[in-house]
């Protein structure tokens, strides 16, 4: 279904006619000027060289949110086979993870580039149209592959719109399978202290913390997965080494377990000036060091503060 949008003025109705960019390369500036507001990614570089071997450019490089490495390729004609190079350009990137690394180093400082997560670099393809067998295709590719469609509405709005989800999206979406983790081993007296039970293999440290929560906080947080999921078919969620984050083209909340409080953690983007803050349960983090994205964070300790917490998360997927 192609979208349209609508100017309202009183009570009078136009349609804004959608176009695209005469020349591809004012889209990549645009964005490149601005792609933390409109991707969440950080930018390096431009028509960034991957040398002789490979012989090609990049449009875009960059360092999500979440610290993925990010390449964005822009599709220019509809039979350009802009999936085909993207994966080119992954086999380059995680094949010269060193260069990319000195990249971060140089631009975004050492502490982020100790940080990069290698677990799943994202290609982003963009373009004023896919055709079904580009859909199909990523569909396909065992590869985080995103299509994002653009429209342009006159000289001061341009819409993205998502295409697809991700592959490892529906497997992504489950919640978390809960394992009971014994903080403190059964001791029998006269029998030697038995050996600490370690967690299951392959693991997240942020999958450890919530199996080490109490049943009522992984209930809560059960919740919470839920009724995140219930809000669009175009969530995903992403398990990282220190939170969950749930994502359209940006997070829009990201969950941190707290076992030793018996809390949950939310840190919404959102503007903390538009929230009621205090009574512990809103906070204003912009200037508090924490892990997540997000500069509102919200406290979870019972099932109230869940019910009061899901207007605040409805209206950060909304902005989002």
């Amino acid at each position: 279904m192609s979208s349209k949008l609508f100017h309202l003025r009183g009570s009078d109705v136009a349609e804004l006619p959608a176009s695209r960019f005469t020349i591809e390369k004012h889209l990549q500036t645009l964005l490149e000027c601005h792609l933390e507001t409109f991707l969440g990614v950080r930018f390096l570089a431009s028509e960034y060289s991957t040398g002789a071997k490979y012989g090609g450019r990049i449009d875009t490089l960059g360092l999500d949110e979440n610290n993925f490495p990010v390449i964005i390729e822009y599709k220019r004609e509809m039979h350009e086979s802009v999936i085909n190079q993207g994966l080119f350009y992954l086999d380059w990137l995680v094949n010269n993870r060193a260069e990319f690394q000195l990249l971060v180093q140089d631009r975004l400082g050492i502490e982020t580039a100790r940080a990069i997560d290698w677990t799943s670099p994202r290609l982003i393809c963009i373009a004023g149209e896919f055709t079904k067998y580009d859909s199909y295709a990523v569909q396909q590719i065992p590869r985080n592959i995103e299509l994002i469609r653009y429209r342009r509405y006159g000289e001061e709005h341009l819409m993205l719109e998502q295409v697809n989800t991700p592959l490892t999206l529906p497997a992504a979406r489950r919640a978390p399978e809960v394992i009971r983790v014994p903080v403190v081993p059964l001791t029998v007296p006269g029998l030697p202290d038995p050996d600490p039970v370690d967690p299951p293999a392959g693991l997240a440290p942020v999958e450890v913390a919530l199996q080490k929560c109490t049943p009522g906080v992984q209930a809560r947080h059960q919740q919470l997965h839920e009724f995140v999921l219930s809000l669009g078919d175009d969530i995903q969620l992403k398990t990282l080494k220190q939170y969950f984050a749930y994502r359209r083209l940006k997070n829009f909340v990201c969950v941190v377990p707290g076992p030793a409080r018996g809390e949950l953690w939310l840190y919404l983007r959102l503007d903390p000036t538009t929230v009621p803050l205090g009574d512990g349960f809103t906070r204003d983090v912009r200037n508090i060091g924490h892990w997540a994205t997000g500069d509102l964070e919200v406290t979870i300790r019972n099932d109230a503060d869940v019910e009061k917490a899901k207007e605040l998360i409805q209206r950060a997927y909304e902005q989002s």
